[in-house]
């Protein structure tokens, strides 16, 4: 199939056929440029018909949205920059060049595909709500690196169910609202336009802790920071 012609030795092809999932795609990729503009994006084949985007948020917490799409390679990291450019081009309704694999630039396991059990789902207006808060925090007793580290790292959710006891840190909400994964009736994501009926979903595994909102789901290792990859 089209989208799965390499173009040329280390390069590869990217096929978003229908507009709205490029538009999703950008949509992504955009909220990760913004947290870090020399971002990466690791794509992964899902099926046949599925390909994963992965990001990092800079909350050691890893963001991912999946959309319909055809992948030339099973799993590849490239440039955040180089995908906006084609799905924003003018030939972006064709296969992508997505230039040269960056996979030595992705240093963070990923978590698995399979395994996760659902918790409970929690408001998606009470989560905004805690991040709101935890920014006010963050203005108050951060620096120029940041929010403090015990901010980051208090649990400000625990959620029961399914036999587990999930704790949910301050990392992982920051996480899920700097993406815009929560539906919102504004350019800026407020609490108070979050319809009440609006929910996440929220998995674990065994050592893995996942939000799924609407827009995408957020990811991060249960009690500490995020695995590095082993060379």
């Amino acid at each position: 199939m089209a989208g799965r012609l390499t173009v040329g030795s280390g390069q590869l092809t990217l096929y978003v056929p229908d507009p709205a999932e490029r538009e999703n795609l950008a949509t992504f990729i955009s909220h990760a440029v913004r947290l870090d503009p020399a971002s990466v994006i690791r794509l992964r084949r899902r099926g046949d018909r599925y390909v994963s985007a992965w990001a990092a948020t800079g909350f050691e917490a890893l963001a991912v949205r999946t959309v319909v799409a055809e992948l030339g390679m099973d799993d590849v990291t490239v440039g955040a920059d180089t995908i906006l450019a084609g799905l924003h081009g003018p030939d972006s309704g064709n296969p992508l060049d997505l230039g040269f694999a960056m996979d030595s630039s992705w240093r963070t396991a990923l978590p698995p595909e399979a395994g996760f059990v659902h918790i409970d789902d929690v408001p998606a207006r009470m989560l905004v709500e805690l991040a709101e808060r935890g920014a006010q925090l963050a203005q108050e007793h951060g620096s120029s690196h940041g929010p403090p580290a015990s901010l980051l790292d208090q649990t400000v959710l625990t959620v029961s169910g399914s036999g587990e006891k999930v704790e949910v840190p301050m990392r992982v909400v920051f996480a899920l609202a700097a993406m815009d994964f929560i539906p919102h009736g504004g350019e800026k994501t407020d609490s108070r336009r979050i319809s009440v009926d609006e929910i996440v979903r929220v998995r674990a595994a065994r050592t893995w802790l996942r939000l799924d909102a609407r827009y995408g789901s957020v990811a991060r290792r249960r009690g500490t920071g995020m695995p590095l990859l082993t060379s």
